[in-house]
């Protein structure tokens, strides 16, 4: 099936025109062979002729077959016609007043007079019989219709959904670029300024010339990193959603070495319920990362601590830290430490805040439903 139907699709459409009109041309011939007059001829002639521009003017060659269907018992010409008009027009009462005239111009016979000499019964038995043969071809023109309706409208839907699929691409690219980047920020920049400010208190130590050079050098390049950090988080940070977490990933037990090199006076207390999530153990741990980066930072000098609670309802981490006793360390941010904090308390159905505290300090706080996952 689907063979033929590849088949007849190759062959052009003059071809299929020509055959029309021969055939046409040869219904004609073998009802008029014999007894034709001029004038039948001449219709005959036109409404085969006709089937050539069936395509562009489906109605007018309509109504060019409609002459020779009242001189002769033809059916090639005016079924054609039909069936082009139907497969190329969506008006239906137009189609319904062709297929009746087709069927009265079939049933009278000519010369007129005639028609109501003979049985009226057997003319309405004819007009059915035209009628149901006229409305045959409109039925199938509409069916083809219909069919390139539907396929039109599937390759539409298969347009829609490789269009849905590419924006589900992007969206889940978009996530990646947003966790990439969050992840960046947390791990490099925490690296990095710690690199900074170790250099410079070794800058401000340091005796020998080349030693303090040293240590002013190192310092530079962090605060450079840090600053093509920024560029490269801004870039990469895109609105996302929940995702998958990059690997390999911090837990709770890698909190103490956090604090440990942090090089901040730093105290931990507290504990959290056991059995917590391997994502909210993240996200404390990355509250708790980027909490003493924001106090080497902004608060060289002070006191941090760490405090891990829970109750019946919720768990969470409190960081605290003392005011600065040394001049701020100018160091580049890319602001969107807080962001990503809140972005990952949220994933766990909590809230994350950030205050100064009235002694000159600040407090950072993560606070989540005990039963987040």
């Amino acid at each position: 099936m689907n063979t033929g139907r590849a088949w007849w699709r190759r062959v052009p459409p003059w071809a299929v025109d020509t055959g029309l009109v021969m055939l046409a041309a040869l219904d004609a011939w073998i009802n008029l062979l014999g007894e034709g007059t001029p004038v039948m001829w001449a219709c005959a002639a036109v409404g085969s002729a006709g089937l050539f521009l069936r395509r562009r003017f489906p109605l007018t060659v309509f109504l060019l077959t409609l002459p020779m269907t009242l001189f002769m018992d033809v059916a090639v010409a005016p079924i054609a016609a039909l069936y082009t008009l139907a497969a190329s027009t969506r008006n239906r009462p137009l189609l319904a007043g062709c297929a009746l005239l087709n069927a009265v111009a079939g049933t009278l016979a000519w010369p007129l007079s005639d028609e109501f000499d003979g049985d009226r019964t057997w003319t309405l038995v004819q007009f059915v019989y035209a009628l149901a043969t006229a409305f045959a071809p409109v039925l199938f023109g509409q069916l083809v219709q219909a069919r390139h309706d539907v396929a039109r409208r599937l390759v539409e839907v298969k347009e829609a959904r490789e269009h849905e699929r590419a924006l589900y691409a992007q969206t889940v690219l978009a996530r990646e670029r947003a966790q990439l980047a969050r992840e960046m920020h947390d791990v490099v920049s925490h690296q990095v300024s710690l690199i900074a400010v170790q250099a410079g208190a070794l800058q401000m130590a340091a005796k020998d010339p080349d030693a303090r050079e040293a240590a002013r050098t190192i310092r530079t390049l962090s605060s450079n990193t840090l600053d093509e950090l920024r560029h490269m988080v801004t870039l990469l940070r895109a609105s996302g959603g929940k995702a998958t977490e990059l690997a390999p990933q911090p837990t709770l037990a890698d909190l103490q070495q956090l604090i440990a090199n942090s090089g901040i006076e730093t105290t931990l207390t507290g504990e959290l319920p056991p059995g917590i999530s391997t994502t909210a153990q993240r996200t404390v741990y990355r509250t708790v990362q980027e909490a003493l980066t924001n106090v080497r930072k902004h608060a060289p000098g002070a006191h941090a601590e760490v405090r891990l609670w829970h109750d019946v309802h919720h768990f969470g981490v409190t960081v605290t830290n003392t005011a600065p006793t040394r001049p701020t360390v100018a160091l580049p941010s890319a602001r969107h430490g807080l962001i990503g904090l809140k972005e990952r308390a949220e994933l766990l159905d909590g809230t994350l805040t950030a205050e100064p505290t009235p002694e000159g300090g600040y407090e950072i706080e993560l606070r989540a439903p005990a039963l987040s996952d």
